[in-house]
């Protein structure tokens, strides 16, 4: 008797962990298959894959991909899509080498210009979009043509360069390390090494304040096994990682600007007005309008904000190859809408979260990374990524056909 009353309580905790695998399996699905990836090509480059060169040249590699891809992730979410970002990578590249090569400018005014420069022609290109409803597909496709044609006629079909050493540390420069040389550890980066325990801890801490308030409210949530492994997961994962940085220079430059760029978008998607009301717009639009939404506005917002993180990854790009070149950027919007579908965004809209973009283009850039050092074409990494392309939005219509 006591065993039948005891069942009941037992059987709704299963029922929970098992019901929020389900719900949220692209999710951890992807985190999945990009440590399987990770591990695969470990071990078939016989530990080439995460030498502290290697891990270097990997981050510095995708910085600009997943930097795009937050932005994309919204334009996307708001049921559009923007394919002039690779245009728009060499256009400001080529802006700013004219500036900073032939007239002589600052680094820095350079800069603020390029960044004014993106915000312009994602400006240009949302009011087509949101005022005027043309597709995006269209208006992006003209823009890329256009932007690609005035970065040749800037650059006047050759490559601009170098680039001043000041600028060249946005993409190629570290962080400095003040506590190494106090504590005597020459030729190992303890400030990296201590950033990358203190940051997951605050994660933690702060994951563990919002499951508290959750609880609560009596929100739903993940089970506490999953997220204690998880967080166990994390701090583990970034502290070998920085550990594996501190042995070599140290943290990029440009990771720290990933970073808290990645931490600002989570936070604008997840716990803002704007950010619920960029979901709505994309779940439906009519609703949207009808709940006092500007969706004109709002649409017109999202490629403002994909235009400046493009100028931005541009400079990156620039400054990583120390030259403007003509072709610079050619092919990676494919890259950016890839990391974003591949990460969980529906094509549909709606529905995409930051951590699945930048998951998304890390599994793209280790796909990348790998089959490079293999040895692998680049006629069949193409055909490879655009397989795993396909495979990720199959995936997500099958998931919709369930639901």
């Amino acid at each position: 008797m006591s065993a039948e009353l005891n069942l009941p309580a037992r059987q709704p905790r299963q029922e929970s962990m098992a019901r929020f695998l389900k719900s949220h399996m692209r999710d951890y699905g992807m985190l999945i298959s990009l440590l399987a990836i990770v591990a695969f090509f470990q071990y078939v480059t016989n530990g080439t894959l995460l030498q502290p060169l290697n891990l270097t040249n990997l981050v510095l590699q995708n910085s600009y991909i997943v930097i795009m891809a937050l932005g994309m992730l919204l334009v996307i979410v708001a049921g559009h899509i923007d394919l002039s970002v690779g245009s728009i990578v060499g256009f400001i590249g080529a802006l700013a080498a004219i500036l900073m090569v032939q007239f002589h400018w600052h680094f820095i005014p350079t800069a603020i210009v390029s960044l004014i420069a993106g915000a312009a022609i994602g400006a240009a290109q949302g009011y087509w979009v949101a005022y005027f409803r043309i597709p995006s597909f269209i208006v992006t496709l003209a823009g890329m043509l256009v932007f690609r044609g005035l970065s040749l006629a800037l650059l006047a079909g050759q490559s601009v360069g170098p680039f001043p050493v000041e600028f060249q540390r946005l993409s190629s420069g570290f962080i400095p390390d003040p506590f190494g040389p106090l504590a005597g550890t020459a030729g190992f980066h303890l400030t990296t090494l201590l950033l990358c325990l203190v940051t997951p801890a605050v994660m933690i801490g702060l994951s563990v304040a919002t499951r508290i308030r959750r609880h609560r409210f009596a929100i739903e949530q993940e089970p506490l096994p999953l997220f204690l492994l998880k967080s166990a997961g994390l701090f583990a994962v970034v502290a070998y990682l920085g550990w594996l940085l501190a042995s070599y220079k140290g943290l990029p430059n440009v990771l720290i600007i990933m970073a808290l760029l990645v931490g600002l978008y989570a936070f604008v998607t997840r716990d803002t007005t704007i950010g619920r009301r960029i979901y709505a717009l994309g779940g439906n639009e009519k609703a949207a309008k009808l709940s006092g939404i500007d969706t004109r506005r709002l649409s017109f917002y999202t490629f403002v904000n994909m235009g400046v993180l493009a100028a931005l990854a541009g400079l990156i790009f620039a400054a990583r190859l120390n030259t403007a070149t003509p072709k610079a950027g050619v092919s990676f919007e494919l890259d950016v809408i890839a990391a974003c579908f591949i990460g969980g965004a529906s094509a549909s809209g709606g529905v995409g979260r930051v951590t699945g973009a930048v998951i998304g283009a890390f599994i793209m850039g280790v796909m990348n990374n790998g089959m490079s050092i293999l040895g692998i074409g680049i006629d069949w990494q193409q055909v490879i990524k655009g397989l795993v392309l396909l495979a990720a939005v199959c995936f997500d219509v099958y998931n919709k056909g369930k639901a």
